[in-house]
């Protein structure tokens, strides 16, 4: 065979076997009409990768690796999060690697480390075909650089394009057209920070629709309480899985009472089975998340007045603490910038009750209540945040923590999920009572950062009918039911607050409305519109309206209440990127005395400079 016919034949051959590996294995299978375009385009860099190669059997090694990353890679993460590779998942893939152990950290890095290092070592410049290849290598990526949308509107409008339903796209559109026209339409829609107008314009009118009774500073004074904010990882309700035929209700009875009295309150997280940052984000700076990347990554620049920095303004030690190491999902310079003064990782804690690698829950709130002991009993206000790691999959349990839950289920995460669940709903409430007891004023607020992984396509939740297999099928209590966890606010004395579905942008103003806090903050811009409650996900957002329907908003043309909310988004987006990413134009000047006047746009800085983070 003529070395020529090599490519040929090695790209049909390993398009033959990742389609099948991806079609029966996970259930992804592309149309008919996307693999003749895809493959010709994946033989094209297949010739291209060949006229760079010195050694023939290193270059079938290399093709083999990257045909298998594009094709079974794009299965796997549809199959666990319903939607393909996109290129922010690059930024976060040193976070992935972190969390990773074993046999699945070497076959997440082997095959990345593997394609760099033989790539190098084959290459070769010796003919006229390698300077060809070399060169629509650079026109292409300049083009997809400078020019992206020379590449993204003719293949929009030849293969189309779903801006909510990657899953379609990818299927309609083979992996490799799909990784072209999604890494141009990157480029093309890059988070850009808005100018001085832009940016002022979204605020005044954001603030400028304020009901009167947020406008003003009277009524009672701010009351410095301790905050209590706990982050759950993966916490939900499995009971909800009818059909799964558990033994017995995986929540403890306490924390279902304690429940049942906020008439079952929800968060409406941002995510679905990872992505716990965007989740910190929302809870913490009082924006909403809407795009398909990780916030703390790289959409989080600036210093910026954040519920930690507005409550350290205040007096208040803020601490965070989470038991994974620190640089997880950059967390060191997110919580810095979003004003925590403190925070504790695994290296704070003693590793004395582990799960595998995830620290228990009950001795997080054990080492947590004693290390903020000092400042409960000298009455210091405190902002204790805890993000906990246990209940994170794959759900594995230690030796002291036998199962307790069976269920009819063939998915095996509906079983071990629930076992999990088991014992950290218990541990929970252990830690609820004891803070309550010890600490009687305070708030707490304890929620589920999003729903768990169960299973490949939704399996767990498909089988009893909570989620269809694929996004594209989803009703519109569908879309409410993948981002909604249980949510219990106690306001101290008080007691549980009856608060409905929240989206979790809108903890913090309800927090520092619980405390009576009457100065102007940037948590303003986002008040929710008059009996909507808008929960943004990537490509498309839902309204949760008064009378508890829900309306989608995927793409024009809008119903009413979607153009409204429409609107709003845009403006509350121009706002947070020019206070996380741009000039912080929008960054609201804070009264020096207790008497605060009318928030009024005139009332906004026009200062340009990065404010340092003096915590």
């Amino acid at each position: 065979m003529s070395p020529k016919l090599l490519p040929l034949v090695s790209t049909a051959l390993f398009y033959f076997i990742f389609y099948l590996i991806s079609a029966l294995k996970f259930d992804v299978q592309l149309k008919t009409n996307a693999i003749p375009l895809d493959f010709t385009l994946q033989l094209l860099m297949a010739y291209i990768l060949f006229a760079w190669s010195k050694r023939i059997s290193i270059f079938l090694i290399i093709q083999a690796l990257i045909m298998g990353l594009l094709y079974v890679g794009n299965a796997i993460k549809i199959a666990f999060f319903g939607g393909p590779i996109m290129p922010d998942d690059v930024f976060a893939l040193r976070s992935l690697l972190l969390i990773l152990e074993g046999w699945r950290f070497f076959a997440a890095a082997v095959p990345l480390a593997a394609i760099a290092s033989l790539v190098l070592f084959n290459f070769s410049m010796r003919h006229w075909s390698a300077y060809l290849a070399t060169l629509i290598t650079v026109l292409l990526g300049i083009t997809l650089v400078y020019k992206p949308t020379m590449i993204v509107e003719p293949i929009d409008k030849y293969t189309g394009n779903s801006v909510w339903d990657q899953r379609s796209n990818y299927i309609w559109h083979g992996a490799t057209l799909y990784t072209l026209q999604e890494g141009a339409r990157y480029f093309a829609l890059a988070d850009a920070a808005p100018d001085m107008d832009v940016a002022q314009a979204s605020a005044k009118t954001l603030l400028s629709s304020l009901p009167v009774t947020e406008t003003k500073g009277g009524g009672r004074y701010f009351t410095p309480r301790n905050i209590h904010l706990v982050l759950l990882e993966s916490f939900w309700d499995p009971y909800r899985l009818k059909k799964a035929g558990y033994n017995q209700n995986p929540l403890s009875p306490e924390f279902r009472k304690l429940w049942k009295s906020t008439d079952y309150s929800l968060a409406m997280p941002p995510v679905f089975g990872g992505y716990t940052a965007n989740s910190e984000f929302e809870v913490l700076c009082g924006f909403p998340v809407t795009k398909d990347n990780v916030k703390f990554e790289r959409q989080l620049k600036n210093s910026v007045p954040c519920l930690p920095h507005i409550l350290a303004d205040k007096g208040y030690r803020t601490i965070a603490s989470h038991p994974n190491v620190p640089v997880f999902w950059n967390r060191v310079n997110a919580y810095r910038n979003i004003g925590f003064q403190t925070y504790w990782s695994i290296a704070d804690f003693v590793q004395d009750d582990m799960n595998r690698e995830f620290m228990a829950d009950g001795t997080l709130y054990r080492q947590v209540m004693e290390k903020i002991s000092d400042s409960l009993t000298k009455k210091e206000p405190i902002l204790d945040y805890i993000v906990t790691y246990f209940g994170h999959w794959n759900y594995p349990l230690s030796a002291s923590r036998p199962d307790k839950i069976t269920s009819k289920s063939k998915v095996e995460e509906v079983t071990t999920y629930a076992n999990t669940v088991y014992y950290k709903s218990r541990e929970l409430m252990a830690f609820i009572e004891e803070m309550r007891a010890r600490d009687p004023d305070g708030i707490i607020v304890v929620f589920g950062d999003h729903l768990p992984f169960l299973g490949e396509n939704f399996a767990g939740y498909v089988d009893s009918g909570v989620l269809a297999a694929n996004r594209s099928d989803f009703t519109p209590e569908m879309f409410k039911f993948y981002v909604s966890t249980p949510m219990i606010v106690i306001d101290g004395k008080n007691g549980p607050l009856k608060i409905g579905s929240l989206p979790l942008y809108q903890v913090p103003k309800l927090i520092l409305e619980l405390l009576n806090f009457k100065e102007p903050t940037i948590l303003d811009y986002s008040h929710p519109l008059p009996d909507i409650r808008v929960r943004p996900l990537p490509g498309l957002h839902f309204n949760v309206l008064k009378d508890g329907k829900i309306d989608v908003c995927k793409e024009p043309p809008y119903s009413g209440n979607c153009q409204l909310s429409n609107r709003w988004l845009n403006n509350v987006t121009a706002v947070s990127n020019d206070l996380f990413i741009g000039q912080q134009f929008t960054r609201i000047k804070h009264a020096e005395n207790d008497f605060i006047g009318p928030l009024l746009p005139e009332n906004l800085t026009n200062e340009s400079a990065v404010i340092e983070n003096k915590h």
